[in-house]
């Protein structure tokens, strides 16, 4: 339990909110460098991450924290500070040029970024740093040690991992990146891990204190993504009524793919089954349209019509619709048009996207990887598949598109699965890590200091 006596310390010691819990922190700090939280998920460097620090910055000013989310600008309209939700307000720190750059670029420029992380508190003193990626971790832990608070780190993907599971064709992370996250795991006075299987990669890779991890399990906002009136014969948004709005045809089995064009989210493995698809029942195959949604990201910049290209090269192009990264209330919609959502990645910290379908009443095929362990309850809420062998997932794929009455029963059972993941429980989760780590922060350090 922390100390009461901390409320009054002086200087720069930590504060809490004198609001309903009183061992809420006051003032938090989200550093956010390579990426803002205000971007459209699903293209160039923004995706779950984004979206894991919007929703649960607002859950926690909603307990009656201030939050301040610290992000690189990346364009000259954007003002110092932005307010996104009560209590919530992104940062723009100069840092570099004003563009986007490659995330191998980045580190040039963390100097820069510290710098302006560390000028804010002047104004506003925090009581805790939570750094999410590595990038951000660099500047997190000198920050840490500046403003004499404790550092709380999510890692979110790990090089590591990333690299023993990667894409045939795709670039290794560089070794800069690994020594940076080595680092960043020996400093961070707490680590915060997506799900049981990431705290053991951090103990397993990066040889973490597994007293200073924690599972926290991310959310999913269940009053945005819901079944709506889908399962409804005569509501207004029907599966059929959604299909037209989205100009898909509505007799047909549609496989939906959601997120970033690149080859760590394998969305080839997709386009592949497809055509396997068609040698195996080219009857049932003239039913299936594959959709994809999502924009070029990460080595997937460097060949950005490339998924274009293959669908022409497999023979497929007739049964491929290629969107683009959605706004939520769109991508929803998208969700409920699927009869099945496709997560076939070679890495997931979790898999937001999987949580979200689910949510919406949608059953998921997923890759049995990371995170989609967990997000996915296989034969209950869909099926994880081993490895990315397009035949593999034809074979899976083929087998829930013949039983319509299964896919019911997994669609059935998806909802009350996302059901158990919410934003809310993620931010109580996070505000207990914060509590033990501004104690043991507290407990090493002398109150004079």
């Amino acid at each position: 339990m922390v100390s009461r006596s901390l409320r009054s310390c002086g200087g720069y010691g930590p504060r809490w909110a004198h609001r309903a819990d009183p061992l809420v922190p006051q003032r938090i700090a989200l550093l956010s460098m390579h990426t803002s939280p205000l971007h459209q998920p699903g293209t160039g460097d923004s995706g779950g991450m984004n979206v894991y620090i919007v929703e649960a910055a607002k859950r926690l000013a909603a307990h009656g924290a201030a939050v301040d989310i610290f992000t690189r600008a990346t364009s000259s309209d954007e003002p110092p500070v932005a307010d996104l939700a009560p209590g919530v307000r992104v940062r723009h720190v100069l840092a570099g040029p004003f563009e986007g750059l490659p995330k191998l670029d980045l580190p040039d420029q963390l100097c820069g970024f510290t710098a302006g992380v560390l000028r804010a508190h002047a104004a506003r003193p925090y009581d805790l740093v939570h750094s999410h990626y590595w990038l951000s971790g660099q500047a997190g832990y000198q920050t840490r040690d500046r403003w004499g608070v404790p550092l709380v780190h999510t890692a979110h993907t790990l090089a590591k991992v990333k690299n023993a599971q990667l894409a045939a064709g795709d670039v290794a992370e560089p070794a800069a990146r690994i020594v940076g996250e080595e680092r960043v795991v020996a400093e961070a006075d707490r680590l915060v891990a997506n799900t049981d299987a990431e705290a053991r990669d951090l103990v397993t890779y990066y040889d973490a204190d597994p007293d200073r991890v924690s599972v926290v399990l991310p959310g999913v906002d269940l009053a945005q993504f819901s079944p709506g009136d889908r399962f409804t014969p005569t509501g207004p948004d029907t599966t059929a009524d959604l299909r037209r709005r989205h100009d898909l045809p509505t007799d047909a089995l549609i496989l939906l793919f959601v997120g970033r064009i690149q080859p760590l989210k394998a969305p080839d493995v997709l386009l592949r089954a497809v055509a396997a698809l068609r040698d195996r029942d080219p009857v049932l195959a003239r039913r299936v349209v594959a959709v994809v949604a999502g924009g070029p990201s990460g080595s997937g910049t460097a060949r950005p019509t490339y998924l274009h290209e293959l669908a022409g090269t497999l023979g497929i192009a007739d049964a491929v619709r290629f969107l683009p990264a959605q706004p939520a209330a769109r991508l929803a919609e998208l969700y409920r048009c699927a009869d099945l959502v496709c997560v076939p990645s070679h890495n997931e910290s979790f898999g937001l996207v999987a949580l979200e379908a689910q949510a919406c009443g949608t059953p998921v095929v997923a890759a049995a990887v990371g995170g989609l362990t967990t997000a996915v309850a296989d034969g209950s809420t869909g099926a994880l598949v081993d490895g990315h062998d397009p035949a593999d997932w034809a074979r899976v794929l083929h087998g829930l598109l013949l039983e319509p009455a299964r896919r019911a029963a997994l669609a059935a059972a998806a909802r009350p699965h996302a059901a158990r993941f919410s934003w809310e429980r993620t931010a109580d989760g996070l505000l207990a890590v914060y509590t033990d780590a501004i104690t043991e922060y507290a407990a090493r350090r002398p109150l004079s200091a």
